[in-house]
């Protein structure tokens, strides 16, 4: 790693990469040219002396890592990209914003190499990294001191501090002293509408100060200033925010220091007024020296020779480390040997689905050694807190993880968590705290992460707690989610599949969706086989003459529809009875799965459901009824609600009449 800094060089290769940035959003006609120009100090100093990576191997674990959070700024982090040597050519750089192409408007995950997160809505970015953080730090106390100490950087704008999730994830990094994280904060005085003095007037450094971070101030364009300043973070105890005063836009004449230099091209004319202020022909465009290539290529010679001393290491403690054994097969996604030898619980036994979540947690927690997790502050009702293993704290790191009332926060870190080689991790809430942390939950989705969320108090069935805290819609709400898997279990065993279920998929987030009530537990010897949830819907209770009506229902209501199914019998009715738990894994199945257990000659159907009826048609078709909720509840015991409300076996005999 670079130990000098050659002031003259450094300052051809910034000016190389503000006007490479600015070429790719004029030639885009779209972007966001201004903060590019200004953060380039600072992404060269992190990517020419700070920053531990290779190219060659973007995904190096003992890597630092670099969140670019102000991602309107991506055409920054392409330009470091390709001038590092990563594989993004110069032709992707010629391509940003369009189709297809891995220069995408905001970095996304997965779409070129080195893009460590999706940062697109402000304060995710500065958010995830405290899980990421977090992570390493986890993986410094638990499995190798020396291997996993890398450290988080990013940059981040008024923008992302501006965020209520900035604030809740600041302020828990300030309390777990995360000396492993440093960002940096383009003070640029400029938001889309104008001057800061219009909305952002507080005192950033005071506010960080008092959340228990460390604060420096420097000017954004004093390389050596900024390098002194990285380098005392880099020795801190604690979390860092160097406050850089920027200027948006720099080197732009007209543009610079204005709200116009933002979120636009600079255009033409004003593009080759800037070249000619950083002394370049103002008619080149994409134009990358000679020398600054050379310069910026050193990153890979240097990041190949960083992972072999690390490698070497690694393999050196391999031979004596276990846990250092049993993480490498994490990471590369293997599960130990009998994981998902998980307990079973007895039929008519009367339990939540929540309690009967906590038990299977607390089994999976002596299986998978790098499974952790926690709640915003709900541990003892969401049944989150693994038994027997410590908390993470400022100074232990264990495996149950305090978030506080801070679920916007704990969405975003569970990113961060997941994001971290061989990591599980898990956030419980009461499901209608869900919106609280929808953001992150839609970006788990979008980047394949296998965060796991643990949803309690799922309907009216909470009872007292009243309509504020009761979900209504949050269940189609969620849903709608592309990649989130959505599961609702009715007893105590299907509960067990859905955790076997979310911990193999990580592929994408799952939603656990329980229960405060009891429910009984079924009898398996005589309905369908529990094993029936991993295809998401079976056939629970069959017919036992010619099938006249099909009952489907998920959680709660389970038990209801096979109530009404044996009444429904006694009145010569014959119903078939369906749990369909998770839609997300039902679509998965082939068709001829699917009209096994929803044959489509059957047209008569009634779907039960305690949530809003949206979306239930695709099961029940223009014929069949919904019940379900089409108001809000109220305060009162979980029966009442349930009979007031219409889920009574007397109401689903009543609706299949009506069919029939």
């Amino acid at each position: 790693m670079a130990q000098t800094l050659d002031i003259q060089q450094a300052q051809r290769a910034i000016d190389t990469i503000r006007l490479l940035s600015a070429d790719m959003v004029e030639q885009a006609q779209s972007g966001h040219p201004g903060t590019p120009m200004e953060a380039a100090p600072m992404a060269y100093l992190l990517f020419n002396k700070y920053l531990r990576y290779n190219p060659k191997n973007p995904d190096w674990a003992g890597r630092d890592r670099f969140i670019l959070s102000c991602g309107h700024a991506s055409a920054l982090l392409y330009s470091m990209l390709h001038l590092s040597g990563y594989d993004l050519s110069l032709d992707d750089l010629k391509n940003f914003r369009q189709l297809d192409s891995p220069t995408a408007g905001h970095p996304e995950f997965g779409h070129a190499p080195g893009i460590e997160t999706t940062t697109g809505p402000l304060g995710q970015g500065i958010s995830v990294g405290v899980g990421m953080a977090m992570g390493a730090r986890f993986l410094q106390q638990r499995v190798s001191k020396n291997l996993f100490d890398y450290t988080t950087y990013g940059i981040c704008s008024d923008g992302d501090l501006m965020e209520g999730v900035a604030a809740e994830a600041a302020s828990l990094a300030g309390h777990l002293r995360l000396g492993n994280l440093i960002y940096l904060y383009l003070d640029n005085k400029i938001t889309i509408e104008g001057d800061t003095d219009l909305t952002f007037t507080e005192e950033v450094a005071t506010r960080f100060l008092s959340y228990g971070w460390q604060v420096q101030h420097v000017e954004g364009e004093n390389i050596q200033d900024l390098d002194r300043a990285i380098a005392k973070a880099k020795h801190s105890p604690r979390p860092s925010l160097i406050i850089a005063r920027s200027h948006i836009g720099f080197g732009a004449p007209n543009k610079q220091d204005t709200a116009s230099a933002h979120g636009a091209p600079l255009g033409g004319e004003e593009l080759k007024k800037t070249k000619q202020f950083f002394g370049r022909d103002p008619e080149e465009c994409f134009s990358i020296p000679a020398d600054v290539s050379a310069h910026m290529a050193e990153a890979i010679s240097r990041g190949v020779e960083m992972e072999s001393a690390w490698q070497q290491e690694f393999d050196k403690q391999l031979k004596d480390n276990t846990v250092l054994a049993a993480w490498q097969k994490a990471a590369n996604g293997e599960l130990p040997a009998g994981w998902d030898d998980l307990p079973t619980f007895a039929a008519g036994e009367k339990l939540a689905t929540r309690q009967a979540s906590g038990k299977t947690l607390n089994t999976l927690a002596g299986k998978l050694p790098f499974l952790l997790g926690g709640s915003a502050d709900l541990g003892p009702s969401n049944n989150t807190t693994l038994k027997d293993e410590e908390a993470f704290t400022p100074c232990t790191v264990g495996r149950n993880i305090h978030f506080g009332v801070r679920e916007h926060a704990m969405g975003a870190v569970l990113n961060g968590l997941t994001h971290t080689p061989g990591l599980i991790a898990f956030g419980g809430t009461f499901m209608i705290f869900a919106d609280y942390m929808r953001p992150p939950m839609r970006l788990a989705a979008m980047m394949g992460l296998g965060a796991i969320y643990v949803f309690t108090h799922d309907s009216i069935g909470l009872g007292e707690d009243g309509p504020t805290h009761q979900p209504i819609e949050q269940l189609p709400n969620l849903r709608a989610v592309p990649n989130l898997t959505v599961i609702r279990p009715g007893d105590a065993n299907e509960t067990v599949e859905a955790w076997k279920a979310a911990i193999a998929n990580r592929q994408g987030p799952t939603a656990l969706i329980l229960t405060r009530q009891g429910l009984p537990t079924l009898d398996r010897e005589k309905f369908g086989a529990v094993e029936g949830l991993q295809k998401g819907g079976y056939v629970l209770a069959r017919e036992q003459g010619g099938l006249q009506v099909i009952i489907i229902a998920s959680g709660s209501e389970v038990p209801l529809a096979l109530a009404a199914q044996e009444q429904l019998q006694q009145e010569d009715i014959d119903s078939r009875v369906v749990s369909l738990p998770c839609w997300e894994l039902f679509e998965k199945q082939t068709q001829d799965y699917r009209d096994q257990v929803l044959p489509p000659e059957c047209l008569n159907r009634v779907a039960v459901e305690a949530a809003s009826t949206f979306g239930w048609e695709r099961y029940v078709g223009f014929k069949g009824k919904v019940i379900g909720m089409q108001s809000y509840g109220a305060s009162a015991p979980a029966d009442q609600l349930m009979e007031k409300f219409g889920f009574t076996v007397d109401n689903i005999v009543a609706k299949v009449k009506e069919l029939l």
